[in-house]
């Protein structure tokens, strides 16, 4: 009997997620599907949900918290406690900061040039707040990007293998930034400009996975390019490509300014190797 491929979403439970877990099995009621969330309740609800629809689905899920450097960690050594190979990892999970209406930004944009942007964006009247984490970093920045970059560090063991290289996507409904890069840009940026560094860096961080992961396959899709899926004003669904204003060193000089930060990481919370 064939093995049953392994599919693991994260952000499970609502959303593109839960969206994404649907049309998994509508293409493939064989896989098992494995959902990674952060609210058990909710994951449970969702579970019922998709399983109405899809009865004798093979589905399990997995508790968590892609903005905990201690909840990935452990995540990742059941995972591997659970599969012995994934076949499809999906990257969904995100956060943004909560917008704030902001009477000082207002009052100053007010009388200069910017207050025609200002109301035809919001750019001046809104502010996004972030907050830190246990560990010191940018949450929506851990939650966003490096959370399932540790994921992945952790599941090379079932990710990679002798003879087969797991498929590894990102999904986002959102943009790419095009704010200026620096790692401490994300670890202690405020306002609007941390959830755009968090995009920039979401997509910075595509190109490092596949470079360092999916170029492995000659099947890979061109890791330069996002595949934004549309839908037409007469309800056809289509994927357009979109090209991502990244420059490939900086991409690299990304990755390897995370695998520092995971190394500070381990040492902080003491939590094992992360290799």
């Amino acid at each position: 009997m064939a093995r049953r491929r392994v599919v693991l979403v994260t952000g499970a439970n609502s959303g593109i997620g839960l969206a994404l877990c649907e049309r998994i099995l509508s293409e493939d009621n064989q896989i098992h599907l494995c959902m990674a969330c952060r609210n058990m309740q909710k994951a449970e609800a969702a579970k019922s949900e998709l399983l109405l629809t899809h009865p004798g689905a093979d589905i399990s899920l997995l508790k968590v918290d892609v903005g905990n450097v201690k909840s990935v960690i452990k995540a990742a050594e059941e995972i591997k406690q659970r599969y012995q190979h994934v076949d499809y990892l999906y990257l969904n999970a995100g956060i943004m900061p909560n917008p704030h209406f902001s009477l000082k930004a207002f009052l100053s944009n007010l009388l200069s040039r910017k207050v025609f942007v200002m109301f035809q964006t919001g750019q001046g009247l809104l502010t996004q707040e972030d907050w830190l984490t246990d560990d010191g970093l940018q949450q929506v920045f851990m939650t966003n990007v490096f959370g399932h970059f540790l994921l992945i560090r952790n599941l090379e063991p079932v990710l990679c293998q002798a003879d087969c290289v797991s498929h590894v996507v990102w999904t986002s409904s959102s943009n790419a930034g095009k704010s200026a890069f620096s790692l401490t840009d994300y670890q202690h940026s405020q306002g609007q400009e941390s959830y755009s560094s968090s995009k920039y860096a979401t997509d910075l961080l595509s190109v490092g996975l596949n470079k360092h992961y999916n170029n492995k396959k000659p099947e890979s899709l061109d890791p330069m390019k996002k595949y934004l899926s549309c839908t037409s004003g007469f309800g056809n669904n289509y994927v357009t490509l979109c090209k991502m204003d990244i420059n490939v060193i900086t991409a690299e000089i990304f990755y390897q300014e995370l695998l520092k930060l995971q190394v500070q990481m381990e040492e902080k919370n003491k939590v094992g190797d992360y290799r």
